[in-house]
């Protein structure tokens, strides 16, 4: 099991976010090419030290080389860092010095945290053009409801006649909104902290991942993505000398979804007891068969480090293929959204002037 970090004092840094997404990538690259080189670990990592731009990671690094002056393992250092440095990092680097592959596995690291970070950016890139027009839509629709609407009512009330169902609809709705906007941000801010509660709760995290997987096209991709970290980081913990229960206890902690993570924690168990890994991962929610029929083929060729590099590359292409035909086919439809959601309103607002004449006649 994972070296327990009760006994490493934590030290806090500021920045954490942005050395994960931005230091820490060059850090480790960089440090692998000074080691082939022929450096120590202490050179690389003062030189590392001198030319750092953010005040954070260079505290970090200064830590760092100082533990290394007092005689302290490279992995140990890093012990003191578990917001920045996780398990998974920490057992690569501690099975490359115990190996004597220290460089591989920093090379080896570098390049799978810099596909997990080119994986994430493509989600996120084809998820910000709907979540933008979605917030646009809602913010012209508010807008419209809250300051337009009002205007067209002094218009209604001369008109002596009733108004348009739709019309009489919005006017109610636009009158509850500016008389008791406050009651609904009160809901609003209350519903979304009793939501993160929720879900930050054991149960919640749970069945809040299972219903994420069942959605349709969104938990497939998700599912998908889960599958290819999973496999990337067990075939590069087993290629750098990490056990495979080690190994599948911490990539089951770092591949964020509950569900898959107890999948392969329940896989675990049954290598414990003697199973193979494919006979182990058969049958468990979430887990394709894909994945697990090239597993067992990566056990009886030997290569089962190289098939899980083989799995995660085709997950990471139907990933892609899956983010391209989800951006096409949303494009159309947030479009068709959108027009009905401002149409619907607009609409609603000028059908009394469309029944004008029939007013002035009576």
């Amino acid at each position: 099991m994972p070296e327990s970090k009760s006994k490493v004092t934590t030290l806090r840094v500021s920045g954490v976010g942005k050395i994960i997404n931005r230091e820490l990538i060059p850090f480790t690259r960089q440090t692998a090419s000074m080691l082939n080189a022929g450096m120590s670990i202490l050179a690389a990592v003062s030189t590392l030290e001198d030319q750092c731009l953010h005040p954070g990671f260079k505290r970090v690094l200064r830590t760092l080389r100082e533990n290394i002056e007092s005689g302290m393992p490279f992995s140990e250092g890093l012990r003191h860092f578990p917001q920045i440095f996780d398990d998974m990092y920490l057992n690569m680097i501690a099975a490359g010095e115990k190996s004597g592959q220290f460089a591989p596995v920093l090379k080896r690291l570098a390049v799978m945290l810099d596909a997990s970070a080119r994986l994430v950016r493509k989600v996120k890139s084809a998820m910000t053009y709907p979540i933008v027009v979605l917030s646009m839509a809602l913010l012209i629709a508010g807008a419209l409801i809250t300051f337009v609407v009002p205007v067209f009512v002094e218009m209604f009330e001369g008109f002596g006649s009733k108004l348009p169902t739709p019309t009489q609809i919005l006017v109610d709705l636009s009158d509850f909104i500016r008389n008791y906007w406050y009651f609904l941000l009160a809901a609003v801010i209350a519903g979304a902290i009793a939501f993160r509660k929720w879900k930050a709760t054991v149960a919640g995290r749970y069945q809040y991942d299972k219903f994420i997987l069942r959605l349709p096209v969104f938990g497939e991709l998700v599912q998908k993505v889960s599958v290819a970290r999973f496999s990337r980081l067990f075939a590069q913990m087993l290629v750098s000398g990490v056990p495979i229960l080690d190994a599948m206890q911490v990539v089951a902690l770092s591949i964020g979804n509950k569900v898959m993570e107890s999948s392969i924690l329940a896989a675990r168990s049954g290598i414990e007891q003697g199973n193979t890994l494919s006979a182990s991962l058969e049958g468990k929610p979430f887990l394709p068969t894909l994945m697990i029929r090239m597993i067992a083929a990566g056990e009886k060729s030997g290569r089962i480090d190289e098939m899980l590099d083989s799995v995660a590359d085709t997950y990471d292409d139907e990933v892609e293929t899956t983010l391209s035909a989800l951006t096409s086919l949303m494009e159309p439809l947030l479009m068709v959204f959108l027009g009905l959601i401002i149409g619907s309103i607009v609409v609603a607002m000028y059908l009394p002037i469309f029944k004008l004449g029939t007013v002035v006649n009576n």
